[in-house]
């Protein structure tokens, strides 16, 4: 996909969803587009939420170890300030971040941003996680990324935690959490 002028001469923005349960590939997914981008020579700016610092403080990382340099951010607003300028913005960990981000991505795609976002769309529970309705909603493209199941080798769809106390929002990897389909992981949808 590029950014494609109108017939007025304006650049026309959109907002991709990357989505899915935890390893499934969506980081993976998202820093292969962005990679590409900076291939094509276009201006991108990337940013994760300032909480997600499991595999590194600025890096967006995939559970495969594949990295981009990112920019990390304690609310969306923050993203509108720094994406000044782009033809690119890429969001990973979508859902950590505050109900202003389906907004903020709306506003960079009306400036004719390209915007790629990242992010589970279901919690532990099966549950609609975070923003990630939002986004959703407001996508002009999505992709749903599917893992294997750790019990069948069915597909996954669920970040099944292994111990079900604690929070909503608790990070982790594979020590807490793993892949399951909605049999195994006991989901009644």
């Amino acid at each position: 996909m590029f950014i494609e002028p109108n017939l007025k001469g304006e650049r026309r923005g959109w907002i991709e969803v990357i989505c899915g349960s935890m390893f499934s590939g969506k980081t993976e997914e998202l820093i292969r587009r962005l990679k590409r981008v900076k291939i094509a020579n276009l201006k991108v700016e990337i940013f994760k939420p300032s909480i997600d610092v499991r595999y590194d403080e600025t890096k967006i990382v995939s559970h495969d170890t594949n990295a981009i340099l990112s920019t990390p951010v304690d609310s969306s607003q923050s993203i509108l300030l720094l994406a000044e300028g782009v033809d690119v913005v890429g969001i990973d960990e979508a859902q950590f971040f505050d109900a202003d981000i389906g907004n903020v991505c709306e506003q960079l795609a009306m400036k004719g941003i390209r915007v790629i976002v990242a992010g589970l769309d279901m919690d532990y529970l099966g549950n609609p996680f975070g923003q990630m309705p939002n986004l959703l909603a407001k996508a002009d493209y999505i992709t749903k990324l599917h893992a294997i199941c750790m019990q069948c080798g069915n597909i996954a769809n669920i970040s099944y935690r292994k111990k079900a106390e604690g929070p909503q929002v608790l990070l982790g990897e594979k020590d807490i959490y793993e892949p399951r389909c909605r049999h195994c992981a006991g989901i009644n949808s």
